[in-house]
């Protein structure tokens, strides 16, 4: 009897363990369960695609993983500072995020931010400036120089440095090198980076040109076996000359006319150019003024450009009007009359 009593102690001691150790692995696996749930919800995204929002954050220099998180946890991107710090310790990634400020939002993950942090994809600021069609290059330095962008005599410099970019733009070989980027800083509204250096907007614009260059001048013939610094230099006349659209392929057509019969172009706006100043009235003298510019000395085109066309003035000068124009005088309200030979000229300029 004795024996059969020890006996059924020591089973109800064995289910009793039996017991115990079976609560214990449903307390294990429950908790297992509901911790990795936990975790599980702790690297999922803050918010939906659809209700994100986007938040920018600024990690000062010399932020530990934990203040990151902390960072992240207080702008709402994180659900916890800890599972974020714990998670950089499992990508191996603990100490090697970066500085600097950044845009990201509520629907990234932990992890998705991890690698934007480590990659130190930082936010930069943009500014915003637009250069007009007929802008010369000094007019375009003096712009930048005003908002702060450049500095006036440094990015002149470097617009004189033809050798230099022609390496990279290839449409810059018919250029002299003894002239600047003149004409091929093409007229358009840019967005740069703030801090953008004088070499990266120059080239932004170039840039800007080579796609006009690629897409409407690249496998065109051009008249008279211009290439492409003749082209780009009659268009940036017909810029300065002709203020209405319509016009333009007119006063294309004028200059191409003058070409041909190796008649002195006369244009007003290159005696400007080389006076440095658009007067409204040239005088006898200042048509005399020395300088290859000059084109009532010098019959053809001048050396270069004498401003940056937009893309209309450059279509015109590819495709000029099929006219017998050899003149135009200013009606004063921005149109012009266009005359055949020099009588009816000098009755348009009488009339005006």
């Amino acid at each position: 009897m004795e024996t059969m009593k020890k006996s059924d102690e020591k089973m109800k001691k064995h289910s009793w363990i039996k017991g115990f150790i079976v609560i214990l692995i449903i307390l294990f696996v429950a908790s297992y369960f509901a911790g990795k749930a936990y975790i599980e919800k702790q690297l999922k995204p803050m918010a939906q695609r659809e209700s994100a929002k986007e938040v920018t954050i600024n990690i000062p220099k010399g932020s530990t993983t934990s203040s990151i998180g902390n960072i992240l946890e207080e702008n709402n991107l994180i659900r916890n500072s800890l599972v974020f710090r714990v998670v950089a310790k499992l990508e191996k990634v603990d100490g090697l995020l970066k500085a600097g400020k950044y845009n990201l939002n509520t629907n990234m993950t932990p992890k998705e931010i991890l690698n934007i942090l480590v990659k130190g994809k930082v936010t930069r600021d943009t500014i915003t400036f637009t250069i007009p069609e007929g802008y010369e290059i000094k007019q375009i330095a003096q712009r930048l120089d005003e908002k702060g962008l450049v500095n006036k005599d440094k990015f002149l410099k470097e617009t004189e440095n033809i050798s230099k970019f022609e390496k990279r733009y290839k449409f810059l070989e018919n250029v002299s090198d003894d002239l600047s980027l003149e004409g091929f800083l093409f007229p358009n509204t840019y967005e740069i980076y703030k801090g953008a250096s004088e070499e990266e907007i120059i080239e932004k614009m170039l840039n800007e040109f080579e796609n006009v260059y690629n897409k409407h001048i690249k496998d065109k013939e051009l008249k008279y076996d211009f290439n492409l610094n003749k082209l780009i230099t009659l268009a940036s006349i017909v810029e300065r000359e002709a203020m209405i659209d319509k016009e333009r392929d007119l006063v294309a057509a004028v200059f191409y006319n003058r070409i041909k019969i190796r008649k002195p172009l006369e244009s007003c706006a290159t005696v400007q150019y080389v006076l440095g100043e658009r007067k409204e009235n040239l005088t006898y003298d200042d048509l005399e003024i020395e300088s290859k510019f000059n084109t009532y000395k010098y019959k053809g085109l001048p050396p270069g450009p004498i401003a940056s066309p937009g893309l209309k003035s450059i279509l015109a000068a590819l495709y000029p009007a099929d006219v017998d124009y050899l003149y135009f005088v200013s009606n004063g309200d921005g149109s012009h009359t266009f005359s055949t030979n020099y009588s009816d000229h000098l009755r348009a300029k009488n009339n005006n």
